[in-house]
This record gives C-alpha cells, structure tokens and sequence, in this order.
C-alpha cells in the first residue's frame, strides 16, 4: 500500500511538472506577441526556449520513475523537486515578463519575479550537495557527513533567504524593485558573505562520492561509475563554456549581441545538466548497468579523436594560410586547400582512431587489453595446432590468463564417456557416467 501511494504522488508530480511546462510555452507565445525592451536581454526564440525547457523534463520524469520503484531511496524525490522548480522557474520567467509589459493582465507578476530570483538556489543546491552525499542507496557514506549534510541545508536555506530578501532592483525589470527587500545593508553583506559555503559543500558532496568508490565493490562501483562519468561531462562541458566567455568579450550568454556560437556552447553546457538524472536512472534502477564501462571508454576514444583531428584540421589551414600567404601575398584561403585539409582528416580517422584506441586501452583497461592480444595470440596457435593434448592445455592456460576462475577443468565427450583434462595433473581422467548425468 505504501509503495502503491508513493507511485501515485511521484508521477503526480511529474504530471504537474508538465502541465506547468505546457503553460510556460504558452506563457512564451504571449510574451513573442509583446514588445519588450532591449535593455532587459530576454532571448525570446521559441523553439530554442521550449527545447530547452522540455529537455529539462527529464529531471521529473527520472525522478518520478525512481521514486515509484525505489520510494525509500530519496534521490528520486530530490530530482522530483529539483523539476519542478526547474518548470517552474521556466514559467515565472515569461510570467513576470509578460504581467508588466502588460499591466493588469496578470496578478502580482512582480511578486512571481521576486520569488523566481531565488529558486536557483535550492535547485542547483540539491543537485549539486544532497545527490552525490546519498547515492546511490539513499544513505551517507558514514555518520560523519551528517555535519556535511546539515551544512549544506543550512547554506541553501540562508542563500533563498538572501536572494529572497535583498533590497534593490530585479534582474531584467527594467529597475522594478524587489518587493520583499527589506534586509538592511550589512545584513545583505553578510548573507550573501555565506555564498562560497555553497560550492564549497558542493566539493565536499563530490569528494564523499570518490571515497565511496573507493571503498565500493561490485555493483555499487559501477552505480558510482555512472554519476561520477555524467558530472565529468558537465564539468567539462561548463569549464569549456566559461573559458570561451571569458576569452571572447562579446558578450555573456544568451544577452544581445553575443554571437551566436557562443550562445550554443553555452546552452550545450546548460543541457548537460540532464545528463545527471539519466545517470541516476540508469544506476539506482541498475538497468544495463556494466554498459558505462563501454560509454566510458568510447567517451575518451571518440572525444580524443575530435579534439587531435581538431588540431590538425585547423592547425593544417592555418599553416596554409601562413604559407600561402608568404610566398603570393594573398590572404584569402584557397577553396583547394580546404578540400586538402579535409581529404587528410578523412585518410587519417581510421589510422588515428585505433592507435587512440590502443593507447586507451592499455593505459585504462590494461586487464582487458592483455586478454585480448592472449585470445588472439591463442587464436593465431589454434590454427597451426594439430595434437590434443598441447591444445588442452593451451586453452586452459588461456581461460585462466583471461578469465581467472578459482579452477579450471577442460571436458571431452567421447563415445566411452567423458574426459576430463586438468593441466595439473599428468593424465586425464576418465569417467564414465550415465548419459542422462552428463
């Protein structure tokens, strides 16, 4: 009955998480039809904004399937809460603009903007805190992270209150103060001083995370081995994003004027945020779990051959350009040299990506790489082969290289009976047994 009656509130939620994204795409078309300043920067693409929004579904989705199967183990619940105020942040954005570019036609939309200027904090925070201090089974990695997880609730809760309660204007308002701004001045100060904490405890929950795998066995290795492979993406994904706007000063994220490269790396960086409750699915619910150590090593095979074709693509054109331009004075690039560059990429992938592969392997899967060159090499001995005896052992030699069982015993069926070969002991042994036992 109680597994029953957590099914039904987890995708009820996650129902209304979707219903709040259908209103939000509504809520978008309204503002498109409405002229809105400049100066407050609201990207109002609607096909980009509700791919975005409906991606982020995944988080109640995921939740909720976990949540159903798993209603003891809370990390369902925290991606169940992290969607909806995800959709519902999604729904106050264009609800606040909307209600005061049109005044009276929707209640209190600077109330909503005040109350969507704070629901970052305890998305982002219990993603990024409370999921990796309870995966995978719901429970702290020891009683001692109990000082962790209180710290890091009590941060979240002081981080709303400050954003919650800060007094000045709101962001993209065109100066419309915050209506709930009645902290005074140092107490603002010494809220948000509190803020570092945040992605401090972050660190902590990922650094409780690495010395759970280290202490894992098993399945709850490969649980791990999921999470820690999606938060890698994302990491990466972000540090990629915020050395590009740092580097380039043409403009932040999504604001006018940036160009348009730079707004899909930052909203790639946005998306891989949905990698984390697809990880979470495919570890707690253990469906094809051991697949993450293929998605792992095809990871770094692929994202190493991308990066080195890269280089040399453009390394080729830029030294072309170089040459050309010494030796003829021209500065344009030749439509020839183009097609060259990428003639030398196609030549090079197949090459490149095996000797990558190779080198991932013996430097990562060191204990597979050996069993394969041991089943090829017994594979290039199988054909040459002729006397029995010789194989037997052979192959027994080889399933204990590659497979390492606790013993190894080789059967052959004859007519007599059956034949047992171990290498360990000078002759076989015969045994004969009814054929209903063999």
């Amino acid at each position: 009955m109680i597994a029953r009656r957590a099914a039904w509130l987890a995708w009820s939620l996650a129902v209304l998480s979707v219903a709040i994204f259908l209103a939000s795409i509504l809520l978008l078309a309204l503002v498109r039809t409405v002229r809105v300043p400049e100066s407050w920067d609201v990207n109002t693409s609607l096909s980009l904004q509700v791919s975005v929004g409906a991606l982020f579904l995944v988080f109640p989705l995921m939740g909720a399937l976990i949540a159903a199967r798993r209603p003891r183990n809370p990390v369902g619940w925290i991606l169940l809460a992290d969607g909806l105020l995800f959709t519902l942040s999604f729904m106050f954005d264009y609800y606040r603009i909307y209600g005061v570019v049109v005044p009276g036609s929707l209640p209190f939309p600077v109330v909503v903007a005040a109350i969507n200027g704070f629901l970052w904090v305890p998305a982002v925070g219990l993603l990024g805190t409370f999921v990796f201090l309870l995966f995978p089974n719901g429970k702290l990695p020891t009683r001692r992270w109990r000082a962790v997880a209180w710290l890091s609730g009590v941060v979240i809760f002081l981080v709303s209150v400050s954003a919650a309660l800060a007094p000045g204007p709101l962001q993209n308002l065109g100066g419309v103060q915050n209506p709930f701004g009645i902290l005074q001045p140092w107490m603002t100060t010494v809220l948000w001083a509190i803020l570092p904490l945040l992605p401090l405890c972050m660190l902590a929950s990922v650094f409780s995370l690495v010395l759970r795998y280290r202490r894992s066995r098993g399945e709850e290795r490969q649980q791990i081995k999921w999470i820690a492979f999606a938060a890698a993406v994302v990491g990466l994904l972000y540090l990629n994003a915020m050395i590009f706007a740092f580097v380039f000063p043409s403009g932040a994220w999504f604001q006018s004027g940036s160009p348009l490269w730079l707004d899909v790396i930052g909203y790639t960086a946005l998306l891989s945020f949905t990698l984390v409750p697809i990880a979470v699915g495919f570890a707690v619910l253990k469906y094809r779990l051991y697949d993450i150590d293929v998605i792992i090593n095809r990871a770094l095979v692929y994202g190493s051959l991308t990066v080195t074709l890269a280089l040399v693509y453009f390394g080729g054109v830029t030294l072309t350009q170089a040459l050309l331009g010494t030796l003829t004075g021209q500065r344009e690039l030749p439509q020839l040299a183009v097609v060259a560059s990428t003639l030398v990429i196609a030549a090079l992938f197949n090459p490149l990506r095996r000797r990558i592969q190779s080198f991932i392997d013996r430097r990562f899967y060191r204990s597979k790489y050996d069993a394969r060159k041991t089943l090829e090499a017994f594979a290039a001995r199988l054909r040459n082969e002729t006397d029995l005896d010789d194989l037997s052992e052979d192959l027994v030699g080889v399933v204990r290289e590659t497979i390492q069982p606790e013993y190894a015993t080789l059967w052959l069926r004859d007519p007599d009976g059956m034949v047992t070969r171990d290498p360990e002991s000078p002759t076989p042994h015969l045994r004969n047994e009814p054929e209903a036992s063999r």
